[in-house]
């Protein structure tokens, strides 16, 4: 039998052999995270705070804000401090929450966004028993589910990665923890818990997007039945940012996640990754939230209360 070193600690690919763009690249990513957490944030905030956005709309806006914050702190900071530091390494307990907490988010995000379509199906195709089905309890219930069933499908894809042993290379040729890069640096022959995990994965995120696919059926079909090209053009604009950074984020994680493995760091592998952990959080507030008017009253009133100010007109 051949013998083998194992491995005790990973190093990360970094995006550049040179020590100044390592820098710069730090603080590019230290801008854009602290971007992502301000935006986000101040979601949450708004409404947390005002009583006019207590409805399911927003109550799942803030749920995927907070996913949101929660999936970028995971591999981001970690980044910035390796470049700035010019380091790249993590060790093996680093790795598995990296691989924990970002399996987990990105599950539950997804499901999110499947309940946000859900919601936009009720209140355009069923508008006079809108409250009913959404109310309070079901909102509840369906943001739950998605967190547990994220939480859940991450622990069994984290422990199963993590109970094949380690050896010959350290290298993971990505910017954090993915399973592609893990299992080609495994020596283990038996990879079932990780493929059956991956077919679990893959089932959920097509449910999801069938789900999503016959909800916007539904809502197009009824959406062009509106006489008035204004009240047709008002719906199709919450509708279509929601489908498009849904595709967006499914493409990007499933290339993340089931890409085939290779022990040979591509560029485009990392610009991919980064589009999946950096575009979305940073596209989220701006497509949902910042560009619409209820979300802008409630930032006026805001600082009405909070300066004192009595020039803004609410109403």
């Amino acid at each position: 039998m051949a013998n083998v070193t194992l491995v005790t600690g990973f190093l990360l690919v970094e995006f550049s052999d040179i020590q100044e763009l390592q820098i710069l690249y730090g603080v590019l990513f230290l801008l854009i995270y602290l971007a992502v957490l301000m935006s986000n944030l101040l979601i949450i905030t708004l409404i947390t705070l005002d009583q006019h956005l207590q409805t399911p709309m927003y109550f799942f806006l803030k749920n995927l804000s907070f996913l949101d914050v929660f999936l970028v702190s995971v591999p981001i900071p970690k980044l910035i401090v390796n470049s700035l530091t010019y380091s790249n390494s993590i060790s093996i307990l680093g790795c598995a929450f990296q691989l924990l907490f970002m399996t987990s988010f990105s599950a539950s995000e997804i499901f999110v966004l499947t309940a946000m379509s859900y919601d936009r199906y009720v209140a355009i195709c069923c508008p006079l028993q809108y409250e009913v089905i959404m109310n309070a309890g079901a909102c509840t219930v369906m943001a739950g589910v998605s967190w547990a069933i994220g939480g859940l499908f991450g622990t069994v894809y984290t422990a199963g990665t993590f109970f094949m042993p380690f050896c010959g290379s350290n290298v993971i040729p990505q910017f954090f923890c993915d399973v592609s890069s893990l299992l080609s640096i495994s020596c283990s022959e038996t990879l079932l818990v990780v493929y059956t995990s991956i077919g679990i994965g893959m089932c959920l995120g097509i449910s999801c997007f069938i789900c999503i696919v016959i909800s916007y059926a539904y809502i197009f079909s009824t959406v062009l039945k509106i006489p008035t090209t204004k009240g047709q053009s008002k719906a199709f604009s919450t509708c279509f940012p929601h489908l498009v950074v849904f595709t967006l984020f499914i493409i990007t994680a499933c290339f993340v996640y089931l890409k085939a493995t290779s022990n040979t760091p591509l560029v485009i592998d990392r610009l991919l990754s980064v589009v999946y952990t950096v575009i979305p959080p940073i596209l989220n507030p701006v497509i949902y939230s910042l560009r619409n008017k209820d979300m802008k009253w409630a930032l006026m009133r805001l600082l009405q209360k909070t300066l004192g100010l009595t020039s803004f007109n609410t109403n």
